[in-house]
């Protein structure tokens, strides 16, 4: 695995979560119990602080980044797609952030709320609880996400994660 210490920022990964050894962890980066860094994924912590809570998947290619005054944090229970790139921002607990979207600089993202695929959160936008952020950039999309509409994708990633642990075997 590429985890990284730099200078007096130390990454603190929960022992049963599962990071990927092509995944790049540096810094000032926390990774709750029961969550999943997937292969590509970069989460850097050199500037700012990046929490990543418990059962959330961080998928291949994701790039996560803080700032000195804007910490970047992802809930518990949260799905972040294929390619996503995360800076500055809040994503609550429960939501889903799809694939190859981008959700910048004081945003925050609410409980039980979806981020579609490829859409740009700009500045300082809010995507309340319940709604979807949807396109170029994100128009919010009202009471559209019902409380739940995410666990099984948590709970598959969750297993996989597990799955990993114990059967990835490198073999070239």
């Amino acid at each position: 695995m590429a985890i990284y210490a730099l200078g007096d920022r130390v990454p603190k990964i929960a022992e049963d979560a599962y990071v990927h050894p092509e995944a790049v962890v540096i810094g000032d980066v926390t990774i709750g119990s029961g969550s999943s860094i997937w292969p590509n994924a970069v989460l850097r912590g050199d500037y700012g602080t990046i929490i990543i809570g418990n059962d959330t998947s961080i998928q291949d290619g994701t790039v996560i980044h803080a700032t000195d005054e804007l910490p970047t944090i992802v809930g518990d229970r949260c799905v972040v797609g294929h390619i996503v790139h995360l800076e500055g921002c809040t994503i609550e607990s429960d939501s889903l952030v799809g694939s190859g979207s981008v959700v910048l600089h004081r945003c925050v993202v609410r409980s039980h709320s979806l981020v579609g695929a490829n859409a740009v959160v700009t500045n300082d936008s809010e995507v309340p609880s319940y709604a979807m952020a949807l396109g170029i950039p994100a128009k919010i999309i009202p009471n559209r996400v019902a409380k739940g509409d995410f666990d099984e994708a948590v709970t598959q990633y969750v297993a996989n994660g597990k799955r990993y642990r114990e059967e990835l075997k490198r073999i070239d």
